[in-house]
């Protein structure tokens, strides 16, 4: 379990270094759509916290605060469409966009390709 003193970090970090935010949400994704949804869901929780907040989110995402909290926790089993309003939202208040592509492994190099089906996703593009 992450101590208060993490997340106050997590939260000052954020606020002074909008490019640590980015890379957090990045990484959120990147987990999630490489078969780590739990790690996702926490610095999911973390960003959230340090950015948006949870009351706005539920505005946002017109889901009740306590069902986002409990979606986001440890324990959490956010559904596909409330996975990608709690994504949306978060990536509309950083206003960036993501950037997704598929990495095929060879034996000896890496080759990128447009994404089609299995995304996995690169990097963010700051939107105006």
């Amino acid at each position: 379990m992450l101590t208060r003193d993490f997340k106050q970090t997590v939260t000052e970090r954020v606020e002074r270094d909008s490019a640590f935010a980015k890379a957090l949400l990045d990484e959120a994704a990147t987990l999630f759509l490489s078969g780590e949804p739990d790690a996702a869901r926490l610095i999911l929780r973390d960003i959230v916290n340090a950015t948006v907040g949870f009351e706005s989110l539920a505005e946002l995402t017109h889901k009740p605060s306590k069902s986002l909290h409990r979606m986001l926790s440890s324990n959490g089993n956010p559904s596909m469409n409330n996975l990608a309003a709690i994504f949306g939202a978060v990536r509309r208040w950083l206003k960036v966009t993501f950037d997704v592509r598929i990495v095929e492994t060879m034996t000896a190099n890496v080759k990128e390709q447009p994404a089609r089906a299995s995304p996995h996703l690169q990097g963010l593009r700051q939107t105006s």
